[in-house]
């Protein structure tokens, strides 16, 4: 029996891995906003080598936005992207090529916060006050949709121009009434108000549009329907590991981002986690889309956005790629 000398063989290897390399594709992934506790997951994929092992050589760019996300890649200059599924909805009517192909906020992520000090016990007290937050804001936007299912009458708050950055601050100050924000900041609130913090979810009162989720180029996903799957596959995975342990993948964020506070994005985790749970992630498996809640997704952006091009929403997402054996875990308390 012949013994391949050791030189010999290292070359074989080196080669070997070398066609590895050359094998894998190169995939952009843009997300919706800068690195947060959403996308740890994909750091902590990246660190294990998952995408690399599906033959994936993913590059992950900073968003500025759902908006920007959406038209980057409806437009094929990203292949995929994390965009509000709203925003997609509304860049698809307009031309964008793209179709969503798993969820992660399964519940709209929209609150209202306010102080209870403040002789506001819930939206019954809402009439006559003043609510922050910037101008476009979908939660301004869709007021008339909260305002209905709640009781109150559209016109009776006072919207003020608050920026982002400024909504606790002006609230702290009793600027304005009313901020709303997303759920996956609510522990900052949390910390800054504790027991005056009074707060209500939209999707508790029947206003649940599905929120952030992937997107892919239509034209890329045809092309290369399997590398798609790969990819979903990875992330479906990747999502549910970091459900089940969120400390290695906290580590991995926090390697792969900077300016970032480790109890801050633990604490979005938690929420995060919540955000990702409904009876169609945890029954039909983690990222899938319900069929009637994209019908109602679509209606409600129909009605208050502006939707220039009708189109089925059943032909805007496909639950093909997913393994129906990863199914997200309802988490516990929140």
């Amino acid at each position: 029996m012949k013994r391949m000398p050791i030189a010999p063989l290292a070359g074989a290897l080196l080669a070997a891995s070398a066609l590895t390399a050359t094998a894998a594709e190169d995939v952009d992934l843009i997300l919706n906003w800068t690195p947060g506790a959403d996308h740890a997951p994909i750091f902590y994929a990246l660190e294990q080598g998952w995408y690399e092992e599906a033959g994936i050589d993913l590059t992950v760019e900073s968003g500025k936005g759902s908006g920007l996300s959406s038209q980057t890649v409806g437009a094929g200059a990203s292949d995929i992207g994390i965009a509000e599924l709203g925003t997609a909805f509304v860049a698809k009517s307009k031309g964008a090529e793209l179709t969503a192909v798993m969820t992660i906020y399964a519940n709209a992520p929209f609150v209202l916060y306010w102080k209870k000090s403040n002789g506001i016990a819930g939206p019954q007290d809402f009439a006559g006050r003043t609510v922050g937050n910037p101008p476009g804001d979908a939660a301004r936007v869709m007021w008339p949709a909260f305002a209905e299912a709640v009781g109150l009458e559209k016109d009776s708050v006072e919207f003020v121009n608050v920026s982002p950055a400024a909504k606790v601050p002006t609230l702290a100050a009793d600027r304005v009434d009313v901020i709303s924000d997303f759920y996956n900041g609510h522990d900052v609130k949390l910390k800054e108000f504790g027991d005056d913090l009074g707060f209500l979810r939209w999707s508790e009162h029947g206003i649940n549009p599905y929120g952030n989720s992937f997107i892919v180029n239509d034209g890329f996903l045809a092309e290369n329907p399997r590398l798609v799957a790969d990819f979903v596959a990875v992330t479906q995975r990747a999502y549910a590991a970091c459900v089940e342990d969120e400390a290695p993948c906290i580590d991995a964020l926090m390697t792969n981002a900077s300016g970032l506070d480790r109890q801050a994005m633990v604490d979005q985790w938690g929420r995060v986690k919540e955000l990702m749970a409904d009876d169609t992630t945890t029954s039909v498996a983690l990222g899938a889309f319900d069929a009637a809640r994209m019908q109602e997704t679509y209606d409600l952006v129909d009605t208050y956005f502006e939707i220039e091009t009708p189109f089925d929403p059943a032909q805007a997402y496909t639950n093909e790629h997913l393994d129906e054996s990863i199914k997200m875990t309802a988490p516990q308390g929140g």
